[in-house]
């Protein structure tokens, strides 16, 4: 039946899209991660909302401004997304910003109902059971029979605009329900007859550092109607007023109404803006000018054919396929699209100011700790032109708020998570050559990061890097101090060893600029791991400022210096030097011997960032086949084409990108030093699109069908050596061959001459 429907979805695709391609669209399943997860780790270590992924059935295009859901839960609050596939009502179609995978909050954004019969408002009133067989989820496109009320509901979205359709299947009277859906009694809606229009606004309200304070933009929209509508009014909760406009009431909306026979449809072109309503209307009078739902899919679909198809996978079996391009449909969510058509878009933490781009575009929601990882440098091979787009937006939020930002979202400084991974992130990018902004003007800002703190009310309201003047005074953080402004309290350790990494990313900048000085400064500081590293039991430790270490220690249970982990699964998070963590262990050998104990002891914990690098590490001792073995492992095990499939949060798609990244036999341990190491790809052959004509083709060669270790590598036909690859070698393109056999071989890459890289190497 899978295949057949599989089937089905590619011929109509196919209509869709034209010929001459493979349509990957099919292969996309957005209800993957709508689940509470049931892979293996995630059962064992996952608790509360680590239990989902938090993904949605997303609508739109690529990185766009608004995508468009189902909607199964009303609110905006932390933590709730927008649709649960374990939920048995609807409640409308959503204009949602909710970052996909997330445990943030969803703003700005409203919702859309259509009721037959009498008119109802209340939300309790008008939720209406649906069934899973009778919906469809595709990238491009939405639709679902809404039995009680006869109705066929399809929807279809672009980057900034979206087109809903409406079908009855009996004669009655149709209601279309508009509510913006604040959780602050806050809003407008206002419905104009003679345009046959309904506008609003929704303001969107911070979390984290700044909580419930406004984040200085709303989100707006104009929907327009494709016939005259007989009655409208407005609404908060169940009362229904003649008005037509309201504002800053409890759960309010506009109502419009219908006299319609069966078959009749009723259409909705919508336009979407952080600006203003007229820049809402701008941006749909820019891309939507047909009522022809199916030209408006057909362009969704092509946009996201063109982002799938940078990556072309050859072997492997149709789940294979499914959950690989359902995790690049997942990568290809965020950052967000912030300015309008015109370049126009609201200034980053301001209060309702505007600002106008001349070239390129503006993105937010950046969940820094997560996606700098292995989401972002995914984009780094395949969209380096976004890229750029994407450090310049840093640089503009840097400039506008006067510090860098360490996790910016809903356009706001937030202080979520650890670390200073915007450091990071425009530290690897300048490094793999995406040069296309003001370098000098992106390394101040790094800089102040690194050495300076802010005045204490920029410092409450999330700048800069949280208990920066313990890590100077100390060499760490020490337990003393229990880092109160923050969303993430104590952590001392974890926040030490992630302050490493970047010092270690802004030095290789500064290198590379001619700083020497910050050069040898901020190098000296990339060691600081070391001062967290407990001997006496061989792993990373809590520290007082009197150097004496935290007891009682328990390497597996969570301990409040370490971020959502364990002692023992953020011990292997130094990415910047893992020859020095295998020194202060003992040699390569005991680092080995660590990592199995660790898979061991079943305590590697798949669905949170900390320890996705973990597997890889093996490449860094004599044993590179165990990365292997372990990779295939969470390939199989941790990964699955139902709703339950992604092992926890897949926070703005970096889990799904570790998917995509590994399943090609590449993994970057260290974004910052352009290499990536290898393992034993998924599938026979992969096409990347590393540049506009050149393309690096990945070969597997299988001594049988279940052959999964590494015999040899050849690079452009010549015998290759080491466990990675560099970034200038990968975007170079060519042919990477990789020749695999059924058992283990324990002599591929063995040697220290032909493993990774590090500080201490």
């Amino acid at each position: 039946m899978r295949v057949f429907y599989l089937l089905c979805l590619l011929l109509i695709s196919g209509n869709l899209l034209g010929q001459g391609h493979d349509n990957l669209l099919p292969y996309v399943q957005p209800l993957v991660g709508t689940a509470n997860s049931t892979t293996t780790a995630a059962l064992k270590h996952g608790e509360g909302t680590e239990h989902l992924a938090n993904t949605i059935p997303a609508v739109g295009v690529p990185f766009g401004m608004t995508q468009w859901t189902p909607q199964t839960r009303t609110t905006e609050e932390k933590c709730v997304a927008p649709y649960y596939y374990k939920d048995t009502k609807l409640s409308g179609f959503r204009g949602t910003h909710w970052i996909s995978g997330s445990c943030t909050q969803d703003y700005g954004s409203v919702t859309i109902m259509p009721v037959t019969g009498k008119l109802k408002t209340r939300v309790t009133d008008v939720e209406t059971p649906f069934s899973h067989e009778q919906e469809t989820a595709a990238a491009d496109y939405y639709r679902v029979q809404l039995a009680q009320y006869k109705i066929t509901a399809e929807l279809t979205a672009l980057a900034r605009s979206s087109m809903l359709q409406f079908t009855m299947q009996r004669a009655d009277s149709l209601f279309l329900l508009v509510m913006p859906n604040s959780d602050e009694k806050k809003g407008f809606v206002r419905v104009d007859r003679a345009r046959k229009e309904i506008v609003g606004y929704n303001p969107a309200f911070r979390i984290y550092q700044g909580w419930g304070e406004p984040a200085g933009f709303s989100g707006y929209f104009v929907i327009q109607v494709d016939r005259d509508f007989s009655r409208k009014g407005t609404f908060s909760n169940a009362e229904v007023l003649l008005t037509d406009s309201l504002s800053n009431r409890e759960n309010l909306g506009a109502f419009i109404g219908f006299n319609l026979k069966a078959g009749e449809q009723v259409k909705l072109r919508i336009g979407t803006s952080f600006s203003s309503i007229a820049e809402a209307r701008k941006n749909l009078e820019a891309e939507i000018r047909t009522w022809n739902l199916n030209e408006v899919r057909r362009q969704s679909a092509q946009a996201w054919q063109d982002a799938l198809q940078r990556v072309q996978v050859k072997g492997g079996t149709a789940k294979d396929k499914s959950i690989f391009y359902t995790s690049l449909y997942h990568s290809f969510q965020h950052p967000r699209l912030f300015n309008d058509v015109s370049g126009t878009y609201p200034k980053f933490a301001h209060q309702y100011e505007l600002d106008q781009l001349q070239k390129a575009n503006y993105y937010d929601d950046f969940s820094m700790w997560d996606t700098y990882r292995a989401q972002l440098p995914l984009l780094q091979i395949l969209q380096p032109d976004l890229v750029n787009d994407l450090v310049h937006s840093f640089i503009l939020k840097g400039q506008q708020g006067k510090w860098l930002p360490i996790f910016p979202c809903w356009n706001s400084y937030t202080g979520a998570m650890i670390g200073d991974h915007g450091t990071a992130f425009i530290a690897s990018s300048y490094l793999k050559g995406i040069k296309g902004y003001d370098v000098e003007q992106a390394y101040a800002l790094m800089r102040q990061n690194a050495f300076e703190t802010p005045g204490w009310e920029e410092y409450v309201a999330g700048k800069g890097r949280r208990a920066l003047p313990s890590y100077l005074k100390y060499n760490y953080i020490p337990m003393e101090d229990s880092v109160q402004e923050a969303f993430h309290k104590k952590e001392q350790v974890s926040r030490t060893l992630e302050y490493a990494y970047n010092d270690y990313a802004l030095a290789m900048v500064a290198k590379d600029l001619g700083k020497d000085q910050d050069y040898k400064l901020l190098s000296q500081r990339a060691l600081n791991y070391r001062h967290v590293f407990d001997s006496s039991v061989g792993l990373m430790n809590g520290r007082y400022a009197d150097g004496s270490w935290y007891k009682p220690y328990h390497a597996d249970k969570k301990l409040p210096f370490i971020t959502e982990g364990t002692p023992r699964q953020y011990t292997f998070y130094v990415p910047q030097d893992i020859p020095g963590l295998a020194k202060l262990m003992g040699g390569t050998k005991q680092l080995e011997n660590a990592l199995d104990s660790l898979f061991i002891k079943g305590e590697y914990w798949h669905g949170n960032e900390p320890g996705h690098q973990i597997p890889f590490l093996y490449n860094y001792t004599a044993s590179p086949w165990k990365t292997q073995r372990e990779v295939k492992r969470i390939l199989a095990e941790e990964y699955t084409d139902g709703p339950g499939g992604l092992s926890g949060n897949d926070d703005a798609g970096q889990m799904s990108a570790w998917y995509a990244f590994a399943a090609i036999g590449l993994y970057p341990v260290d974004p910052v030093s352009g290499e990536y190491l290898l393992t034993a790809p998924l599938f026979d052959q992969v096409t990347v699109q590393v540049a506009a004509s050149k393309q690096m083709e990945i070969i597997t060669h299988k001594a049988s069908s279940q052959s999964a270790y590494i015999r040899a590598v050849k690079l452009n036909g010549k015998s290759y050596k080491h466990s990675y690859i560099r970034h200038a070698d990968l975007v170079k393109g060519g042919k990477l061959e990789i020749f695999l056999q059924d058992e283990p071989n324990i002599k591929w890459a063995a040697k220290a001459a032909n493993r990774p890289a590090g500080l201490s190497k």
